[in-house]
């Protein structure tokens, strides 16, 4: 995740949800910066967890949107690779209300440290389930104000509801991709 030089200017709110970027990136406080994805275990564990979701929306009550801009604050824009909403949030082209998951999946240049200040910017959002899987080393980790926490039990769950990725599951369908 690559900022602008920093000689270049900074960009207006209004001139970044106006600009396509290909792939899409976050906006922090007037500077544009790159996403890590266009990997195929990126975008294949992201598709499988989007069907997951998509299949189990009724039972779960949710609905699963990939890469869509949320508006953290006035001047955060963030981009998850999934985001899981409650079904009875309202319809919206930019997320303002928190998702019930934010989902990221690191791609090989990624570091867990880098995403500090994104998993930062989720929390002060109120998103209050944070997901992060690794698909070269088959791991997942959740993100709570305590600190990251490696997933131990084979599960990612959420409290109170029928919420449940086995992870064993999602990885084998990986590596018959």
């Amino acid at each position: 995740m690559a900022t602008l030089p920093i000689d270049e200017p900074y960009v207006t709110v209004e001139e970044y949800l106006q600009t396509s970027y290909r792939p899409d990136c976050d906006y922090v406080d007037g500077r544009i910066e790159e996403r890590n994805v266009g990997e195929h275990d990126h975008g294949y564990l992201q598709t499988l967890l989007a069907v997951l979701f998509t299949i189990n929306r009724k039972a779960w009550g949710v609905r699963a949107v990939t890469d869509v801009r949320t508006q953290i604050s006035r001047s955060h824009f963030r981009i998850p690779d999934l985001s899981v909403l409650r079904a009875d949030l309202p319809r919206e082209q930019i997320l303002t209300h928190p998702p019930l998951i934010a989902i990221e999946i690191l791609s090989p240049e990624d570091r867990l440290s880098r995403f500090q200040d994104r998993i930062d910017d989720y929390l002060a959002f109120g998103v209050e389930n944070i997901w992060i899987l690794d698909p070269q080393r088959r791991s997942a980790w959740t993100a709570t104000r305590d600190g990251l926490q490696l997933v131990q039990n084979g599960e990612l769950t959420v409290p109170d509801t029928p919420i449940r990725v086995v992870l064993s599951e999602l990885f084998a369908e990986l590596d018959h991709a």
